[in-house]
């Protein structure tokens, strides 16, 4: 919420679009601070979830609820001022997927857009755990599924290839990394959290 304050106080009035919403954890705080919110979700029980928890909060008219795909967003080109995917990168099955939902974040993204990100660290697995034949990070490891798990510079890579700039720059945030010496981390996880820029194209 740190993050989107500054961002408000930035771009009074910021249009913002939370993809893969869940419940509106996030999306129901973000547009009590004055945001309008759409929120972007696979699975219509969260959605319901979230329609009954932004009515519950007055903010109904503030939240907007859409059933889409991460990666195949129904949303005009640069159109948001702001960017979540909290939670949802990590669950692409195939680095394809992963991609394409990447670029749909850069597509409805305004030039200069705020985006911020909480995805899976490579950390969170073992060393010597392989992804998954003909990827280059897709684990079964964690969950007996197909998830994404990125080392901090494939993460600043795949951003960057798609036009988002680490802002501000240095390293990411990462939560739960195990301590040296100790696997399996703790509590879930390792957890990537950082903020990026929708750079111009040319």
């Amino acid at each position: 919420m740190k993050y989107v304050r500054a961002e408000l106080r930035r771009q009074p009035g910021l249009r913002v679009v939370d993809v893969g919403c869940g419940a509106g954890r996030n999306a129901v705080p973000i547009a009590a601070e004055g945001a309008s919110v759409v929120g972007l979700d696979a699975a219509w029980p969260m959605l319901w979830a979230a329609r009954q928890r932004a009515d519950a909060a007055g903010l109904g008219s503030r939240v907007s609820l859409v059933q889409a795909p991460m990666d195949a967003l129904p949303l005009n080109d640069a159109s948001f001022d702001l960017v979540i995917a909290h939670g949802v990168w990590n669950l692409a099955r195939s680095s394809r997927e992963f991609r394409r939902a990447v670029a749909e974040a850069a597509r409805v993204a305004r030039p200069g857009a705020g985006l911020f990100v909480f995805t899976f660290s490579r950390a969170t697995l073992a060393p010597d755990d392989q992804p998954v034949p003909n990827e280059a990070f897709v684990y079964t490891q964690f969950a007996k599924e197909p998830q994404i798990f990125l080392t901090e510079p494939e993460l600043t890579q795949e951003l960057a290839r798609a036009g988002f700039e680490k802002d501000p720059p240095g390293p990411l945030t990462e939560y739960n990394r195990p301590v040296p010496g100790c696997f399996p981390p703790r509590g879930g996880p390792v957890i990537f959290e950082g903020t990026f820029r929708a750079v111009r194209r040319s």
